[in-house]
This record gives C-alpha cells, sequence and structure tokens, in this order.
C-alpha cells in the first residue's frame, strides 16, 4: 500500500488498519528488565526484513504507531520502543522546553543504542531476516538514526527525518551524526525541510562536506531538502505537516530500503 492512499490534511492523524497484520503493544527484554514497545509485522509472515523506528520527542504515541503498521504493510516487520521509560512520561507534558528539560536531555545516548539492540534481538526471535535490518526516526529519532547506523555493523539502511545534525539536547548526548561520518555501517537517506529553523541548512551543508570526507557509507549517503517545509513536515497529526512533501518522502524511504536491504 502506498502512503499516497491515506494521506490526510494537516492536523488530522492518518489511521492504518491492523488488517493483515500482527501489531500491539509489548513488554521489551532489555539490558535492565522490560519496557514498552510496539510492533507491526505482516499476518502469517515469515522470515520479513526488519525497520527500528525511533520516536520523536513526544515518545511511542500514536503517530509513530502508526508509522510502524504503514511499514509493515509495506511487508517489514517494525519495533518501535518507549525509548524515555526510565526517565519519565512524555504524554504527561502539554510544552517541549519542559519535556527536553526534565526528561530527553536525561536519556543517554548509550541507553538508546543498547534498547534498540535489544529490538533487533527481539526481532530475530520472533522469526523476521535481521540480516536485512534498517532503521528510520523522526525529529529526537532523526538524530539518533545516524547514530546508530554507525553503531550497529549489521545495519543495512537508514533514513533520518529531520533529526539534528551538529548538535543534542542535552549534556548527555555527547556525539552527534557530524562526529561519526568514518564510522556508518550504513548509508543514510536524510529528509529535511528548508524552512526548519532548528537545524539551519548550514548544518545540512556541513554535514554533506562530512559525509564526503568519511567512508565507503557515508560517502553513498544522501540528503533530500525540501524547499517549503519546515520541521516535522511528516507529522500529519500536526499544523507542520505537508502532504505532498511526506508522499514524496515516504516513497524516497521505501525506494531506499529495497535498494540497500
Amino acid at each position: 500500500m502506498a502512503y499516497s492512499s491515506i494521506t490526510g490534511k494537516a492536523g488530522t492523524a492518518v489511521e492504518t488498519d491492523g488488517g493483515a497484520l500482527r501489531c500491539g503493544m509489548i513488554d521489551m527484554p532489555t539490558f535492565d528488565g522490560s519496557i514498552p514497545a510496539y510492533f507491526a509485522a505482516p499476518e502469517n509472515s515469515g522470515r520479513v526484513p526488519v525497520v527500528l523506528v525511533i520516536q520523536e520527542i513526544f515518545g511511542l504515541h500514536e503517530h509513530i504507531q502508526d508509522v510502524c503498521r504503514r511499514l509493515a504493510k509495506q511487508g517489514y516487520m517494525a519495533v518501535a520502543v518507549e525509548l524515555y521509560h526510565r526517565q519519565g512520561d512524555p504524554a504527561s507534558y502539554t510544552d517541549a522546553p519542559t519535556l527536553i528539560k526534565e526528561v530527553v536531555a536525561k536519556v543517554p545516548d548509550e541507553q538508546v543504542m543498547a534498547d534498540l539492540d535489544a529490538s533487533v534481538k527481539w526481532a530475530a526471535e520472533q522469526g523476521a531476516d535481521t540480516s536485512r535490518l534498517g532503521v528510520t526516526g523522526f525529529c529526537w529519532g532523526g538524530r539518533l538514526t545516524w547514530l546508530y547506523a554507525a553503531h550497529n555493523p549489521g545495519c543495512k539502511a537508514a533514513v533520518a527525518w529531520y533529526g539534528r545534525l551538529v548538535s543534542g539536547h542535552g549534556p548527555l548526548q555527547v556525539r552527534n551524526p557530524i562526529d561519526v561520518c568514518g564510522d556508518l555501517h550504513a548509508p543514510v537517506l536524510g529528509l529535511y525541510g528548508a524552512q526548519d529553523a532548528s537545524i539551519p541548512l548550514d548544518g545540512v551543508k556541513r554535514m554533506e562536506a562530512a559525509l564526503a570526507e568519511g567512508n565507503a557509507a557515508a560517502k553513498a549517503s544522501e540528503f533530500v531538502v525540501y524547499p517549503d517545509s519546515g520541521h516535522a513536515f511528516f507529522a500529519d497529526y500536526r499544523p507542520t505537516y505537508v502532504q505532498a512533501d511526506a508522499v514524496d518522502a515516504w516513497q524516497r524511504m521505501l525506494g531506499w530500503f529495497k535498494r540497500h536491504m
């Protein structure tokens, strides 16, 4: 199913049904117990490829779960973990600055990498084909998508949606995408908006220059910058949504995964 068949207007969340899917919340075993996670996969699927979906700054909410279902409709097992579980509940916050200060800034990158690794292990135990592993993330998760592509040698493809490139959200986030261009194991497709005030185009240009000096995966990475879009142009439940660019970017992501996985 193409994304264009389920588009909505800005501020109206797209809802992808769970028909012909296995999907739902689970307790994900990880390094210090278990944490909540959501998965979606084709019903009666065999060894399908895996895509890790990294949440926005607002956590594992319905939009991220819907993205998992959209990917499952395309033949992937998609897994998304509540990566703030130990630090706090993002749903209890009403403004982003407070959420960042009290929760997001306290989430170490090392913790995220370990939880994503646990997701891969869980997917393998369910019979998915983790030799075909991809990762995608949005906003806060976009930055971590770059980092995971440098962390896991088994990662084959990555797609980062408007994630920070040269800075993080707090002192625990010491390495950033621009620092790992020589370490990438998978080529990354970066999907960004030219009108994004939080990620100036100067940062994109700096990242492109760093990638050109990086390893083979870095040199194979690409950016697509949408001239009229700002931050969160894919987030259909928010007024920032730009349908034409969201549809185009979704198709580019699917093509990237098909090409590299």
